[in-house]
């Protein structure tokens, strides 16, 4: 079975671009492929303002995965530094950097909390506070509201949308939530695994 096929596409930096289809359609295999999870099986992908493939995450892509992708013996903050001393950042940096982030985002009060202890939506928000504590030029984010209501979903997407244009991040985020392709600026639609990017 082919998962994705016929897609071409290209990423600008400081692009939003809500990738859109069905439960399916390939847009969780279509992310992994760009964020270098997944290996290609014919095609070829390059970011020539990134570098080589295998030096993109955690450096230059950050991924935010649809499902839980917390570490369960690490506390809130431990899981935003991780990737930050993994890319040998001090740990005075790594930890005021992770502090900003839950900050940013109104979650400095579950910094010492395990992630059984969050709610799905919480978990999520850490997630992409993870990914912009890490400060890369690009995050593609697999369903980032999923578990989110209205209101919450709306007060993230202001932050996230105000703090990556800050930074000058490039965003791609693969959603069903109308809210959040409303916001970018280019859409994508995938359907049986073939992409269209036109419009």
């Amino acid at each position: 079975m082919v998962a994705v096929q016929d897609a071409t596409c290209r990423v600008d930096a400081g692009a939003r671009i809500a990738l859109q289809g069905p439960s399916g359609s390939g847009k969780s295999t279509l992310l992994q492929l760009l964020g270098g999870i997944e290996e290609l099986a014919s095609g070829s992908i390059r970011w020539p303002a990134l570098g080589e493939r295998a030096e993109l995450r955690p450096r230059h892509i950050a991924f935010v995965f649809q499902r839980d992708s917390l570490l369960a013996p690490l506390t809130v903050i431990e899981n935003l530094e991780l990737p930050l001393v993994l890319q040998l950042a001090a740990h005075e940096d790594a930890r005021a950097r992770s502090l900003e982030a839950l900050e940013l985002f109104g979650l400095s009060d579950l910094f010492d909390k395990l992630p059984e202890e969050l709610s799905g939506g919480q978990s999520q928000r850490v997630a992409f506070a993870r990914a912009v504590a890490m400060r890369t030029e690009l995050i593609l984010a697999d369903e980032p509201t999923g578990q989110l209501d209205t209101q919450t979903a709306q007060e993230f997407l202001d932050t996230a949308l105000r703090v990556l244009d800050a930074q000058g991040t490039t965003l791609l985020v693969a959603t069903h939530d109308e809210r959040v392709a409303k916001r970018m600026q280019t859409r994508w639609h995938i359907s049986h695994g073939k992409l269209e990017t036109a419009g």
